[in-house]
């Protein structure tokens, strides 16, 4: 990226930042999970397709177990939010949301940008990864951390827990919605 883009993400990323500054944790949770479900829906959009033509470095992908995938992940991050906002500070779901938005920032990097330089061609997601997920997400832990809704020594442990569990569902939801795929969805498109 040029100078010119990363002038427009720091922006933005302060834009966002100021935004969020005068408003609750729970307005920050819902944000970020709309900025995951929008960045999500690039993924299930584009993601597949592109897939068949990343070359040998990118797996490909079925478009419905992708895409099934895509929605209960989705999903999670609406219900982690949900739980964050109705359970209050120190519950499990403050952590899950944190946690979930941890595994986001770090999907910024890896897949999305990693995968964008190493192609040198533009990867789905790492736009809205950049754009939504990168500061929603950090600055939801910054402000859970910071604001007191978790505490730095579970969160150094529930956090990568919550990571580690949401790379560990991928494979597994893949092979149920594989299993939900109609028989004519065997394409990679």
């Amino acid at each position: 990226m040029g100078d010119i883009e990363n002038g427009l993400i720091i922006q933005w990323i302060q834009y966002v930042m100021n935004y969020l500054e005068g408003g609750s944790t729970d307005s920050g949770g819902w944000l970020f999970a709309l900025g995951v479900v929008i960045h999500n829906t690039e993924e299930a959009l584009f993601l597949p397709a592109w897939s068949t033509r990343a070359g040998r470095r990118y797996v490909q992908v079925d478009a419905f177990p992708f895409r099934f995938a895509v929605v209960v992940l989705s999903a999670a991050v609406i219900v982690a939010a949900w739980l964050s906002s109705v359970s209050g500070a120190h519950s499990f779901g403050v952590y899950f949301l944190t946690g979930y938005a941890l595994a986001m920032v770090l999907n910024v990097l890896f897949p999305h940008v990693a995968a964008t330089v190493a192609l040198r061609s533009y990867a789905p997601g790492t736009a809205t990864a950049v754009f939504f997920n990168l500061p929603l997400g950090g600055y939801l832990i910054y402000r859970s951390l910071t604001d007191g809704y978790v505490e730095q020594t579970i969160f150094a442990l529930a956090g990568p827990g919550i990571v580690i569990g949401i790379i560990v569902s991928i494979p597994i939801l893949f092979v149920i919605g594989n299993k939900l795929a109609p028989p004519s969805s065997g394409t990679l498109h």
